[in-house]
């Protein structure tokens, strides 16, 4: 469909093959009459899912052990919107604090805590998990795949963020949680300034999340670049889908900096090293670099997602494609490349030299160009289209707005002079959040858009409107006077009492922006159980495959093999037919990805929610994937008492007496569980979806655990490189030939030499142990799997003995020996050869585990896990020869 092309107005109007759409928005063949699945009766549906070992919705023990992407997204969106009012009650709290100045509500450290942990909880558990709802839920069926390609690593990474939530609320309780702002700016992140064990957990809970975010980015990654179906190239992609893709690949590389940044933090608080401490050089400049290095592609990873479910809205509810569709795909891309090179500009008023703060200032005043083409795309569409002020439509346009007016004023920060006078202000507060809640604003359209799919009922349009309404005045009400008191410094509640008006003005917008989720949750709420029921295309003008199968979705989702082949949507391998015996028909539509209908052979299996019968010589054919297991859930409670009980330590001991054994006993039952709960994940039988039958570019040829380690790796250099960056970062700001005074003359190479040839001896064996497997001999498999633990070991066994050597050398330079702690040169080294040295114990787990598989037969068929281990443990090899040279000869 071409840029100019507009939808038909009329809802009566005959389609372009003659045909009047159907009263819920699809079309039916002439003179046909449709029984949809939405008809069919709630116990097949039932006992369907029941024989694929799932328990029916109605059961708690699903929600537990589901692995299906669909219920996977209702359990994020639920979850991220709890954490909405959490967030929000903290925001409350803190704004009645600031309807005067002064502490007359709350003491300076609680205001502090609530300002922090709202920060905190707004940015990464509501906003993200609440966008990444909608993509659990929708993209499989945008993009026709059954589930997500890890099923059971998309509930864990739901388990671990629900974990990672609980944890933060825990902190409370823990004599206070974090106190030192959301950016949690070195070196008030240490325990000299925020010493509660809360603020450890605080930050346990989002290493936690972050891990979560590595898992889903894998599997999102991994599905949408092998599991399409066919003719769904990249190119044809809807558009939420796209930004799905270019947000994961985002959150991929930036959380991968975040987790390296609160790693050392965490080594900080609990070990006591020295990498952000006051008395390291460049301790405070290099956490700026690490958390906003990840920290401004989050701007984007936020409402990326929002700026993809807006655009559908529009399409939607404007009746016509986007226009300039390829435009706006190439600025999303190149945004989401940009966003990696303007994190400076948070640094403009450091020591950083004017020539590279110019530079940093033209990036971020350039990425804002392809947001004008995006904005302008939005634009021209309504103006070609004709609107239907829907909810939805009413909540992704109040976005387009408010994002406008974030982006205007956030040019203003981008300048270095004005940022000079700007930086610290209301004016950042108001400009964060008309961009950050601006991409609220979509995702509360896209949840109002969604809603009739995700439940199969329709919501109450006058409460969505009146619900609109207060959010769009009570918004502006909260944020637009921050512009006019942009003086008050940020978080501080003491300020000019001039600004006073101006701040209850803001307050009393807090409360009826908070007024307003009240009325959207009785909304929701109550058309759970009382609302119309939705058939499978509410909307008019819905475009995308969601919208051609009943709402809800049955657990696979579509009806037969999704194909794209011939232009538009059909499902092979499916003979048409009325599941209650109706009359087959071979003639049917069904929507294409850009909007309009054309010609399918998929009968009744279109936008009217039809069921098509699988034919049965096709029926044996087909091999159902599981949905559920209780691992996932169980590993994230493991995980959970494991750093709970970590957050106890300091300085690398537990306290005495019984609070420090406490921490230390749920420590040891939390590493037990999530052990146990591994092995138990590993063992258990689990067939997933499988990829590569569609459209695979450019990974046809890969297959699915491989793409997903490859991904990992990807993750894992960025980790491992942000580690080398810290050294070499507080190297050169200590003097890189002074740091030879800060290593003891027992620090020699031969250790570091022997351990190098140990590893690539290792990488050769696992080497021989693939091609025993591919002459089949099980016994070479064996010996050579063998032989690299073995190897694997002698690595860990020196690394431990120079360890001991070096912490017990006493000189007149270091008397207390070069423990962990001593200075930012030990730190350096033992952190970041410990990181190695744990990926090192990873692979020979696996490792062991493999040999014990190998023994019993397997491997001979299928050398891919192998293969597999292989990349892992090459991986690791490669690391090693990165920092010998740096921590023993340079």
């Amino acid at each position: 469909m071409s840029d100019d092309t507009t939808l038909p107005d009329d809802s009566t109007a005959d389609d372009s093959h003659g045909r009047k759409p159907a009263p819920d928005g699809g079309t039916t063949p002439d003179g046909g009459s449709v029984v949809t699945r939405d008809e069919l009766p709630l116990r097949e549906t039932e006992t369907h899912d029941e024989e694929h070992g799932l328990p029916p919705v109605y059961s708690i023990k699903r929600w537990f052990v589901t692995t299906n992407h669909k219920d996977v997204g209702l359990l994020y969106t639920v979850t991220a919107l709890f954490f909405l009012i959490f967030g929000g009650v903290l925001a409350l709290l803190f704004r009645m604090e600031l309807w005067a100045p002064g502490a007359n509500i709350m003491q300076a450290d609680a205001y502090n805590q609530a300002v922090s942990i709202h920060g905190l909880m707004m940015v990464f558990w509501f906003l993200s998990p609440f966008a990444f709802g909608f993509a659990n839920y929708i993209v499989p069926l945008q993009i026709g795949a059954k589930d997500l390609a890890f099923p059971r690593l998309n509930a864990l990474s739901y388990w671990l963020y629900l974990a990672s939530g609980i944890l933060v609320a825990i902190s409370f309780f823990q004599g206070g949680s974090f106190a030192g702002g959301w950016t949690m700016y070195a070196p008030l992140n240490l325990p000299v300034y925020t010493p509660k064990v809360g603020s450890s957990t605080a930050v346990l809970a989002l290493l936690l999340f972050v891990v979560s975010v590595t898992v889903g980015s894998v599997n999102f990654l991994t599905t949408m670049h092998r599991m399409r179906a066919k003719g769904m190239t990249l190119r044809k992609m809807p558009l939420f889908t796209w930004s799905i893709l270019l947000t994961v690949w985002m959150m991929l590389f930036a959380f991968a900096a975040l987790l390296a940044a609160l790693m050392l933090l965490s080594s900080d608080r609990l070990l006591g090293t020295t990498y952000f401490a006051a008395t390291s050089p460049g301790g405070a400049m290099l956490w700026a670099h690490l958390f906003w290095f990840f920290g401004h592609p989050e701007v984007y990873i936020v409402f990326f997602p929002a700026l993809g479910a807006m655009a559908e809205i529009f399409q939607t509810f404007c009746g016509r494609r986007i226009v300039g569709r390829k435009w706006f795909i190439g600025a999303m891309l190149l945004v989401a490349l940009q966003s990696f090179i303007v994190w400076m500009h948070h640094m403009f008023l450091t020591s950083i030299n004017l020539e590279i703060k110019t530079l940093f200032m033209a990036t971020t005043i350039g990425i804002s160009l392809p947001f004008d083409l995006m904005v302008f795309a939005l634009i021209y569409t309504m103006l070609k289209g004709k609107i239907r002020f829907k909810t939805p439509f009413l909540f992704a346009f109040g976005a387009l707005v408010l994002f406008i007016l974030g982006g205007i004023t956030g040019v203003f920060l981008g300048a270095v002079v004005l940022d000079y006078t700007l930086r610290g202000t209301y004016w950042v507060v108001a400009h964060f959040h008309y961009v950050m809640v601006g991409g609220v604003t979509g995702l509360v359209g896209a949840l109002y858009y969604w809603f009739p799919k995700m439940t199969g009922k329709m919501y109450d349009e006058f409460l969505g409107q009146v619900h609109f309404a207060m959010y769009f005045v009570g918004f502006n009400l909260l944020y637009f006077p921050m512009f006019i008191a942009w003086e008050t410094p940020r978080r501080v509640f003491q300020y000019a009492p001039g600004l006073q008006g101006w701040h209850q003005l803001s307050t009393i917008g807090a409360f009826l922006l908070g007024t307003s989720f009240l009325v959207m949750f009785y909304n929701l709420f109550k058309s759970l159980f009382t609302g119309e029921e939705a058939s499978g295309s509410p909307w008019q003008y819905a475009s995308t495959a969601e919208w051609t199968v009943p709402s809800p979705p049955p657990l696979e989702n579509f009806p037969g093999v999704p194909s794209y082949e011939s232009g538009s949507l059909r499902f092979e391998g499916v003979k048409t037919g009325v599941a209650d015996g109706g009359t087959d028909t071979n003639d049917g539509t069904t929507p294409a990805t850009d909007g309009g209908t054309v010609e399918t052979d998929g009968g009744t299996a279109t936008a009217t929610g039809g069921a098509p019968v699988v034919a049965e010589d096709d029926h044996h054919e087909e091999e159902h994937e599981d949905h559920a297991s209780i691992w996932p859930f169980v590993m994230s409670v493991g995980a959970f008492f494991l750093l709970l009980g970590l957050s106890g330590l300091q300085e690398g001991s537990f306290a005495p007496g019984m609070e420090g054994g406490v921490y230390m006993g749920l420590s040891v039952v939390g590493g037990l569980v999530l052990g146990g709960s591994l092995f138990g994940m590993t063992v258990e039988p689990f067939h997933g979806p499988e990829g590569g039958f569609g459209e695979a570019w450019p990974f046809a040829g890969v297959e699915n655990t491989k793409l997903g380690v490859w991904i990992f790796l990807a993750s894992d250099v960025v980790l491992f490189g942000a580690f080398i960056g810290a050294f070499i970062f507080s190297r050169v700001a200590y003097g890189w030939t002074e740091w030879h005074h800060l290593i003891p003359e027992e620090h020699v190479v031969l250790p570091g030499l022997i351990n190098t040839y140990i590893l690539l001896t290792s990488s050769f064996a696992v080497v021989l142990a693939l091609v025993a497997a591919h002459r089949g001999s099980r016994l070479g498999i064996v010996a050579s799997m063998t032989t690299t633990v073995v190897l694997g070991l002698a690595f860990l066994v020196n690394k431990g003995l120079e360890w001991l050597h070096l912490f017990h050398v006493h000189s007149e330079a270091f008397p207390q020996g070069w423990e962990i702690s001593t200075n930012i040169a030990s730190t350096t080294f033992y952190v970041t050869t410990g990181l190695h040295g744990l990926h090192v114990i990873i692979g020979l787990v696996i490792a062991v585990w493999m040999i014990y598989r190998a023994w019993h037969g397997a491997y001979l068929d299928d050398d891919t896990p192998i293969e597999y281990f292989g990349l892992y443990w090459h991986f690791v090899d490669i690391v090693w020869l990165f920092l010998f040279p740096l921590f023993y000869i340079l």
